[in-house]
């Protein structure tokens, strides 16, 4: 399947409440890492089999906490900027993260938001 879902992120306001919950009810086994530039912590989430994700403490008071989910992409730029042609708003341009790859955030003309990521060759 051509650009499948690859990641889905909780950006929350409580991370420890999160991790007690999810790891709870789905049985999902967390790995805490530094997340790459930051002094925070990301929570990497492994479900076994099927896309697994992330999560951390979203310090933006103005943002409620969410889902994100990430679409994979072969060209981060060139995704990006053909989201536009169909009404899409580029939310977060592209990004480098770390040395794990780049994303993006685009907010379709529903509103609904989105993220594209494209992986570093060989992570």
């Amino acid at each position: 399947m051509a650009n499948p879902f690859v990641h889905i992120e909780l950006q929350t306001k409580d991370l420890a409440k999160a991790k007690d919950f999810y790891s709870r009810l789905f049985d999902w086994k967390l790995e805490d890492i530094p997340a790459p530039g930051s002094d925070m912590t990301y929570t990497m989430i492994n479900v076994g089999e099927g896309t697994g994700g992330g999560m951390f403490a979203n310090p933006d008071p103005k943002v409620p906490s969410h889902w994100l989910a990430y679409v994979g992409v072969d060209d981060i730029d060139a995704s990006t900027h053909k989201a536009r042609d169909p009404g899409a708003t580029v939310l977060q341009d592209v990004m480098q993260i770390g040395d794990y790859g780049w994303l993006s955030v685009i907010m379709d003309p529903t509103g609904a938001v989105i993220a594209m990521w494209k992986p570093k060759m060989g992570t």
